[in-house]
């Protein structure tokens, strides 16, 4: 399975001409960071972790020819709002976009992208199919998947594990049960904001401690705000099992 960050970036510190702070201004590619987003290639499928609003020069900037399904994590808009982008997709390969999301996500795509599930459907609009999922497990083609139940301050959102490959974003709590889902992954993502508390998002010394807890043979962090700093000097502070992502840092795992 190939695992390729397509963003490890949030709102939040997106390099722009009217923020001035070193990280923005950083020339280190590694502070570059586009929203949050996961590739997953496993052999048969081809699999995108949420659609942010940098979807599609995403896709354009690793070369992605084949997409098969997007897995949805929760509704919120750095993480949905490029769903649009699927058209060239559809158009390329002739076929619909697999969606996998719950019922209450999958209302919130019908608010945002109302004209996609119109009755009145122009041609050249996204094709998607609609798939229902919750904390059940299901399957994409020949791939198992857990979803993870998470809470991202209130909200209840999906992580998933994928083999040995464990992707959590936007988590604040994680309970017991869950983390025993994850125990045993090899590589484990997850999101590490900022180091001041933040009532949605782990700090670093949260995610820190979470990566412990679960014992990974790599924890690599992700969801970063330009709060947290230098990529080459935060990194510098981590356990030696602990990485900082990068947009475009390419993984492989069983």
């Amino acid at each position: 399975m190939k695992l390729t960050f397509l963003g490890t970036g949030t709102s939040q510190g997106i390099p722009v001409i009217t923020c001035k702070c070193e990280v923005c201004q950083s020339a280190d590619f590694r502070n570059k960071r586009l929203r949050v987003s996961m590739l997953v290639e496993t052999g048969d499928k081809t699999i995108v972790i949420d659609s942010g609003p940098d979807f599609r020069y995403q896709m354009l900037r690793a070369n992605v020819e084949d997409l098969d399904a997007i897995l949805f994590t929760h509704e919120h808009k750095d993480h949905v709002a490029g769903l649009d982008d699927i058209r060239p997709f559809n158009y390329l390969l002739k076929k619909n976009i697999d969606i996998y999301a719950t019922e209450r996500v999958q209302d919130a795509l019908k608010r945002e992208f109302s004209y996609i599930f119109s009755e009145i459907h122009y041609p050249g609009l996204p094709q998607i199919d609609l798939h229902t999922i919750s904390n059940e497990p299901f399957s994409i083609g020949k791939t198992a998947i857990v979803p993870l139940d998470i809470m991202h301050y209130k909200l209840p959102i999906l992580g998933f594990r994928i083999g040995d490959f464990t992707y959590v974003t936007d988590a604040k709590t994680v309970s017991e049960d869950t983390i025993a889902k994850i125990r045993g992954t090899k590589i484990l993502v997850v999101n590490a904001l900022q180091k001041t508390e933040h009532i949605s998002h782990f700090t670093l010394d949260e995610a820190i401690e979470f990566a412990e807890k679960i014992g990974a043979e790599t924890t690599y962090f992700t969801h970063i705000s330009h709060n947290l700093g230098l990529h080459e000097e935060v990194e510098k502070e981590l356990p030696a099992n602990i990485k900082l992502a990068y947009d475009g840092l390419t993984l492989y795992c069983e």
